[in-house]
């Protein structure tokens, strides 16, 4: 079984925004599952000229499962348009190595304009990792920062309070 081990983190600044970043412009839309007493998330992604369709289990602390499948791009871009009612998520990926590691920043667009996210994906959840100044507070597990919650809830509806 595969294991996503990934920790979220908001972001300060912009110092990390410099020339030559590596960059993937990505859209993505959840698919709406029905009450089940095991949460999963279906997710359809296109990153820049691939798909995926994405199986995610709940969450438990920094893990969870996770199961990914190359899909064609004519799919992907059909199943946007017919499966996904409660909205999509567009954002710009941004890749910081950091050895022995990469930081992955999510520069959203749309209705979650303003909003910028990093995350890192670790061998353990007990794994240590630099933290940069850009570095922010962590959002792991808080469940309006989830991409599936931004699709429904966009960041632009959120009360100032909710941002802080």
């Amino acid at each position: 079984m595969a294991i996503e081990i990934e920790r979220k983190f908001l972001v300060n600044d912009l110092s990390w925004k410099t020339d030559g970043v590596k960059s993937l412009r990505f859209k993505q839309g959840y698919i709406r599952t029905l009450p089940a007493p095991k949460k999963v998330s279906v997710r359809i992604r296109i990153e820049g000229d691939k798909a995926f369709l994405t199986l995610k289990g709940a969450p438990t602390r920094f893990s969870r499962s996770e199961f990914q499948y190359e899909v064609p791009l004519a799919d992907a871009e059909k199943m946007l348009e017919e499966f996904t009612s409660f909205g999509q998520v567009e954002k710009i990926r941004y890749f910081i190595p950091d050895p022995p590691y990469t930081w992955e920043i999510d520069e959203y667009l749309g209705e979650n304009a303003g909003l910028i996210t990093a995350e890192i994906e670790l061998p353990s959840e007990t794994a240590e990792f630099n933290r940069p100044q850009w570095l922010g507070k962590e959002v792991s597990g808080v469940a309006r920062y989830y991409n599936s919650a931004l699709a429904s809830r966009p960041w632009s509806q959120w009360s100032d309070e909710e941002k802080a």
